[in-house]
């Protein structure tokens, strides 16, 4: 069995959905002999183009909720019907013990995904941290701290909006 928690990028520019959907099926090729488990916290973006991907390629889908009231306060009206969606087709749900959506919640769902991690893909643009903690830049060094290994899905073309 294969684990993959996966971080990135909300904010991806339309162009680069396709670009970066493409890219995850492919990864995600690789694991296709092994029985394959996804751990997303389905947000807007990159964590629902994997959660997308690994049920795509016939693996387990475990969704991880940053807090209680997360759907309520922070699942924007355009993602709420394919936030619901993964959520359903998800294996397992695990919802942080946080009242709150806040960054003391969303760096708590990091630590879990990593924790049931065998490794980590990132969507991400390779920039360095923004300081705020929490970010896709601040996962990928804590995964890689703790001896993760990482694979790195930023294809030609992909871009944040501005």
């Amino acid at each position: 069995m294969t684990t993959i928690a996966v971080t990135g990028h909300m904010d991806l520019t339309q162009d680069s959905v396709p670009l970066v959907r493409a890219a995850l099926a492919d990864l995600l090729t690789h694991h296709a002999d092994a029985e394959l488990v996804g751990v997303s916290c389905i947000a807007k973006g990159s964590d629902a183009l994997f959660a997308e991907a690994v049920l795509a390629a016939g693996g387990r889908l475990v969704v991880v909720i940053p807090s209680h009231d997360y759907r309520q306060r922070k699942v924007k009206a355009d993602h709420a019907p394919l936030f619901d969606r993964l959520v359903e087709a998800a294996h397992e749900v695990v919802v942080i013990d946080r009242e709150t959506a806040d960054r003391a919640a969303y760096e708590a769902a990091n630590a879990a995904l990593l924790q049931r991690a065998d490794r980590l893909v990132a969507v991400w643009n390779g920039q360095p941290p923004s300081g705020k903690g929490g970010g896709t830049a601040d996962v990928v060094i804590e995964a890689r701290d703790a001896g993760l290994p990482v694979d790195v899905v930023w294809p030609d073309g992909a871009a944040r909006r501005a």
